[in-house]
């Protein structure tokens, strides 16, 4: 892949080190979690997990790149965020880009629809952080919504975050509408260890395991799992694999975990947020995207383990079409998704799912089956779409006028919700709720044509098989009705329930697959993002494989996205892996402080003992209300030396001590 000139590019001078780069080769993929990280000779590139500017390079053209066509299947946002990167990091010609979109709109599962008079919807929302590496770096380039240029979508979203902390004051409730202490985790030493086994353990061991089976009662009843499960949508026989990558993922967020003060929102719902300003972005460019498209499979051709795809065959409004596919084009699709085959219902219709196990006629499921059918290199998405019973959850939208609710609203909001600044927070679970049940209320307006007298909510539920509290029915059989009389029955709100109804539309989404993707997995039952072999097509999304990521978020389908477009144009340029949160010691420990519900950990006072009044007390944990000041005061470490004593002289001999110690050795190398 000779590297060509192009005007307006790198002169000629850079030639020698050009063609040096092609000859050395790039892994667009590097894995932190399995490299010694040093510096050497064999070390040219930066490290696998480096964030930053350095990493912010823009790559030069690939050989060939205005004559070759791209075909996105899927407009969500990592169809979107593919095109992006074809055209930026790229060098493709818009107009060479084309996408094929099932729906009349693009966005996929980032949706947002609806006005005050027949009620908003949005089926789900996104909890979002600031590392998130690879989205970021797409909307620091993207056109901001309501600034003037030259802002950006990144800009606009920082002024907003950094004037309006996000925190929650009422994360947890219980008792009709009682706030329920949610200050610490709740977790003895022994589901201490539960977490810390979990950390230790190798992801080779943990095909098909499920949560309930690695960790305790006790720990699936504390508040650590109640927030880590209503946050992240985790049911106990979803894949303990996937709670790892999340650990690892987000182990520098840990001590915001309960007062979600982790967490940034947009000022939007996330389709006028992100969808809109990137597509109009793209159309502006000149892509081309086809809606009420059905991709049902692709044709490809096989020599020897290489495969290529050679057609995409279609279905739409106008009948079956097949796109020829070039030798040297590429296609992108998005395997599975959250959101296929949603059924609705409003105010007085239950939504009804179809009578079936099988994944409806959409393309995300269709073409995933069809694909691996051809090989076993695209894995077995039925370990994803194949128990719908435990992969489906429900949300409802609230479209509220002023009503007792809306006063209820302000009693558990950090700001008055007509400000526009932070409400809720983040969600508030009841956690007596035999649903349980959780809502929030974000930033208002939620949509940029709300009317300024209306607040929209958006509440959901993990258990679907359970009657409610009150209304002794499972909430997919509920009607938005009934399942708004449910909330108001924990929010304490009965005896206004009348007014608070009459102010209300609700309109309900049911979503067969929404957590299809936690769902307990073994090696292979996902493919590569580029398959084994396949010279032409890349997978996006949230059921492909990566080294170190999670799903359901925003970043994982971006990265995905990105990847595919390095690796089959062969740009030499990384892509960053996640952010080394987990190998920061000022993490680690606070982490475990954290864990330890914010009390001194063991060791902790050795710890203070060396460092405090060096240049490195810093990096150790602070208690509640404490300052730095008091970080060297007597007695803790005097009281853990005394702990470590009694527990060696309970155990009379030092070899029975030293037994101890090994028992505990056992048990964090052993899965039970």
């Amino acid at each position: 892949m000779a590297y060509r000139h192009v005007p307006g590019t790198a002169p000629s001078k850079l030639k020698a080190h050009i063609d040096a780069l092609e000859a050395q080769g790039v892994c667009v993929t590097p894995d932190a979690s399995s490299r010694h990280l040093h510096n050497g000779i064999d070390t040219p590139l930066p490290p696998a997990d480096l964030h930053g500017a350095y990493v912010n390079n823009r790559p030069l053209p690939t050989k060939g790149i205005a004559d070759r066509r791209a075909w996105i299947v899927g407009s969500g946002i990592a169809g979107l965020s593919a095109a992006f990167f074809l055209i930026r990091d790229g060098h493709m010609p818009a107009g060479n880009i084309t996408f094929l979109e099932e729906q009349d709109i693009e966005g996929g599962s980032l949706d947002g629809a609806g006005n005050a008079e027949d009620g908003y919807i949005v089926r789900g929302g996104r909890e979002m952080e600031m590392t998130y590496q690879n989205f970021w770096d797409v909307f620091s380039e993207i056109p901001a919504l309501e600034l003037p240029e030259p802002f950006t979508v990144l800009d606009e979203y920082r002024i907003v975050n950094d004037a309006d902390k996000n925190w929650s004051k009422a994360r947890l409730l219980e008792k009709q509408g009682q706030i329920r202490d949610f200050s610490t985790m709740e977790l003895s030493k022994r589901q201490q260890l539960e977490v810390v086994r979990l950390l230790l353990a190798r992801k080779e061991d943990l095909d098909d395991i499920t949560v309930e089976e690695w960790f305790s009662e006790g720990f699936l009843n504390s508040n650590f799992y109640t927030f880590w499960r209503t946050m992240f949508a985790f049911q106990n026989w979803h894949s303990v694999l996937e709670m790892k990558l999340y650990m690892h993922r987000f182990l520098h967020l840990m001590d915001g975990l309960n007062d979600m003060t982790s967490l940034v929102f947009p000022k939007y719902n996330q389709y006028d947020a992100f969808v809109r300003p990137l597509m109009n972005w793209l159309k502006g460019k000149g892509v081309n995207i086809q809606y009420d498209t059905i991709v049902e499979n692709l044709e490809m051709e096989t020599s020897g383990d290489t495969r290529t795809v050679t057609a995409i065959q279609c279905h739409g409004s106008e009948g079956d079409k097949t796109f020829n596919i070039g030798e040297r084009d590429l296609v992108f699709i998005t395997t599975g998704s959250m959101t296929e085959d949603t059924v609705y219902g409003d105010d007085d219709t239950a939504p009804r799912l179809k009578e079936s196990d099988e994944a409806g006629p959409g393309s995300g499921w269709q073409l995933w089956k069809n694909l691996a059918q051809q090989s076993d290199v695209f894995g077995r998405p039925e370990k994803f779409c194949g128990n719908i019973p435990g992969s489906t959850w429900e949300s409802v939208t609230l479209t509220c006028r002023p009503s007792p609710l809306m006063d209820k609203l302000r009693e558990l909001s950090v700001n008055d919700p007509y400000s526009g600044f932070t409400a809720t927070g983040g969600i508030i679970t009841f956690t007596d709720s035999a649903w349980l049940m959780s809502f929030t209320c974000n930033r208002q307006p939620h949509f940029p044509d709300q009317p300024d007298d209306v607040i929209v909510l958006w509440t959901y539920a993990l258990l679907m098989d359970k009657p409610g509290n009150y209304v002794k029915k499972p909430m997919p059989e509920c009607t938005g009705k009934e399942v708004l009389a449910e909330m108001c029955y924990h929010l304490g709100l009965m005896d206004q329930l009348d007014e608070v109804m009459a102010a209300t539309k609700t309109r309900i989404a049911l979503m067969p697959y929404i957590t299809a993707q936690f769902m307990p997995r073994a090696k292979g039952d996902r493919p590569w993002v580029v398959p084994e072999g396949c010279s032409n097509l890349a997978c996006m999304g949230q059921f492909v494989e990566t080294h170190n990521d999670v799903v359901f978020t925003l970043e994982s389908s971006v990265r995905t996205a990105r990847v595919g477009v390095y690796s089959l144009l062969g740009i030499n340029k990384q892509v960053p892996d996640i952010y080394p949160g987990q190998y920061d010691v000022r993490r680690l420990l606070r982490a475990t402080r954290t864990l330890n519900n914010d009390e001194a950990f063991l060791g902790e006072g050795f710890l203070r003992r060396i460092l405090g009044g060096t240049y490195f007390e810093h990096i150790l944990p602070l208690g509640p209300d404490e300052k730095a000041e008091e970080l060297s005061r007597p007695g803790l470490f005097e009281q853990q030396v005394q702990a470590l004593r009694s527990l060696v002289e309970d155990n009379h001999t030092l070899e029975e001590a030293r037994d101890w110690v090994q028992g505990v050795l056992s048990k964090l190398r052993g899965r039970r």
